[in-house]
């Protein structure tokens, strides 16, 4: 019997700015190349969800938010791993993004969303957003 593999912890943050939202291309080398994410990362041992958030966020695309609330959580699970996704509402604080970690960035309004491709763990909150007018105010 193979022993069921860990769930993956992963903060990514829907940075919201002047009424758009940043989203990355993951580097065609990375697990899923190519697709659409909300930017974040794997959170490390002793790391809170929002400390998570801040460096990955600083380490990806140089930039600063304000986490401001957990707005999704989801779990997935992909033929050789499986995660758990919290998705935190962010603010744009300061500094202008670079693609450090990741292949392109750009910011996008709501009525965009539906033309990039997520990964399947992503696209419960996609459809959350293409809907919920609350959420971009």
């Amino acid at each position: 019997m193979t022993p069921a593999m860990p769930w993956i912890e992963v903060a990514a943050g829907v940075v919201f700015r002047e009424g758009k939202i940043l989203i990355s291309q993951r580097r065609s080398e990375d697990h899923l190349g190519g697709l659409w994410e909300f930017p974040g990362g794997k959170l490390e041992q002793g790391e809170s969800w929002e400390d998570c958030l801040h460096r990955e966020l600083s380490e990806e695309l140089a930039i600063e938010v304000a986490a401001d609330e957990l707005l999704f959580e989801t779990k997935h699970e992909y033929p050789t791993k499986r995660i758990l996704i919290r998705f935190y509402r962010c603010q744009w604080l300061r500094d202008e993004p670079q693609a450090l970690g990741c292949a392109r960035f750009v910011w996008i309004g709501r009525e965009e969303l539906q033309h990039y491709t997520f990964p399947p763990a992503d696209e419960p909150l996609v459809r959350l957003l293409t809907r919920a007018d609350i959420l971009w105010k």
